[in-house]
């Protein structure tokens, strides 16, 4: 594992080696790598089919796919990519075609998604909290034939929504699939440990970025309205987001059951998961001259905002504290975010998204969760990873906090640091999904 301090090294193998020397020549002559090789073959450009967007409750969720999009975009500008979607209900989808006007959409049982397995060239499963499409890739495989690739994800004994491990059967269905990728890129070096430790046998799989970080997704109008409503100065505030052990999402789905043992689990552990982030915006307000705003990243957390910290806030601290009582979208929250002067809390893709474009984020994880949050470490942000389990861990939580404010040119270094060691493993990614797609078979 690397120091808290250093991002890990990465060998990219000599296949990588030969893609990025590839890119080079087509950047040499004023073209892109693809526009190069279309333009020297007079082939077509080469289709993409990406499958993602797995729901629109979860600003998170929602930046996995405008993030991979943007990558494509900057990277292979000349192919082709349809979306095939779980969920872009709520606006989701008029952002996307918004902003990726030449995108096209699939929906599940669509006759636009029969045309795509007949049409793309290639599926790429988003970044996601698992495989969270496997069943898709396999009739993929098993229909067309066609290669794939993995883009991101968590490798997890135990799924985010789950409350017990898979079982041995489950687990080696999921190293299969791993297995038949081209490549597989984990958001987390844990997950690499474990797919490679159990068998997983991809020629490529290496650490690479979740999606998100390169989410650009916004809508400044709106959080102008918003901060100018509330009298939050642009660099004069930090957010803060709240989360629960298990996402309630039997509060907000329809059809979801209640779940008696989640619901267990978060009652008797949400004091000592918002008691630290409670302590810290209280030292904020009084310490200094910034604000804090209580934001969600899914629709259950503006409740969770309100009952464990607004309401249990000392009076003097309240008029420096705001709580958004609605849900946004991901535009809105970036434009939110990067006239912030950070961000902390018990969420993951909010502090990814705020790396991305050079916001410190603090991460607070807990025990339910994935290992994605170790992905702070893999970019060099360890000592900005806090595990709420660990006596030593909540001793530095609320210094740390303060420092954005406090010591803010170190903040903004180290952010600049592991921004560039991002984008720099995205370039690489993408380049060996261009190999992938000039490659003769």
């Amino acid at each position: 594992m690397p120091s808290n301090n250093t991002p890990p090294r990465v060998s990219l193998s000599r296949r990588r080696l030969i893609a990025g020397a590839a890119a080079s020549v087509g950047c040499s002559a004023n073209l892109s790598p693809l526009r190069s090789l279309f333009a020297a073959s007079g082939e077509s450009p080469q289709r993409i089919l990406l499958r993602s967007s797995w729901q629109t409750v979860n600003i998170g969720d929602i930046a996995h796919t405008p993030g991979v999009l943007s990558l494509l975009r900057e990277h292979l500008p000349e192919a082709e990519v349809t979306l095939w979607p779980s969920n872009v209900d709520n606006g989701v989808e008029a952002l996307l075609r918004t902003e990726f006007p030449r995108l096209k959409i699939a929906k599940p049982r669509s006759k636009e998604l029969q045309q795509a397995f007949q049409e793309c060239d290639f599926l790429l499963h988003g970044s996601g909290a698992s495989i969270v499409a496997e069943r898709d890739l396999v009739r993929w495989h098993e229909e067309t034939g066609k290669p794939y690739g993995i883009y991101g994800i968590t490798f997890p004994m135990k799924k985010s929504s789950a409350t017990s491990n898979r079982d041995e059967d489950a687990m080696a269905r999921s190293v299969d699939v791993l297995s038949q990728a081209r490549f597989v890129f984990f958001r987390d070096s844990k997950s690499l440990d474990l797919a490679k430790r159990l068998g997983a046998s991809s020629p490529i799989m290496e650490f690479g970025p979740d999606g998100a970080f390169a989410c650009d997704l916004r809508d400044k109008p709106a959080a102008d309205r918003f901060l100018e409503a509330n009298q939050l100065q642009p660099g004069k505030f930090l957010c803060c987001i709240p989360r629960l052990r298990y996402t309630p999402y039997w509060t907000i789905k329809k059809g979801r059951k209640f779940d008696p043992i989640k619901h267990t689990r978060n009652e008797a552990m949400k004091e000592h998961d918002h008691v630290l982030l409670r302590e810290a915006i209280v030292r904020i307000a009084r310490e200094t001259d910034h604000k804090v705003l209580v934001c969600p990243e899914d629709r259950t957390q503006m409740a969770v905002g309100k009952e464990m910290l607004m309401d249990r806030l000392p009076n003097d601290v309240l008029p420096k504290v705001v709580w958004r009582p609605n849900y946004w979208l991901t535009g809105e929250a970036v434009s939110v975010y990067t006239q912030s002067a950070g961000l902390f809390g018990n969420e993951m893709h909010s502090p990814i998204m705020c790396i991305g474009h050079g916001v410190p984020a603090i991460v607070c994880r807990f025990e339910e969760q994935t290992t994605k949050g170790f992905m702070w470490q893999d970019i060099g942000l360890g000592d900005w990873l806090f595990d709420l389990d660990s006596v030593s861990d909540r001793e530095r939580l609320v210094p740390t906090v303060m420092s954005l404010v406090t010591a803010r040119e170190d903040a903004l270094a180290k952010t600049e640091q592991a921004r560039q060691f991002v984008s720099k493993r995205q370039q690489e990614t993408m380049a060996a999904l261009r190999q992938e797609l000039q490659s003769p078979d």
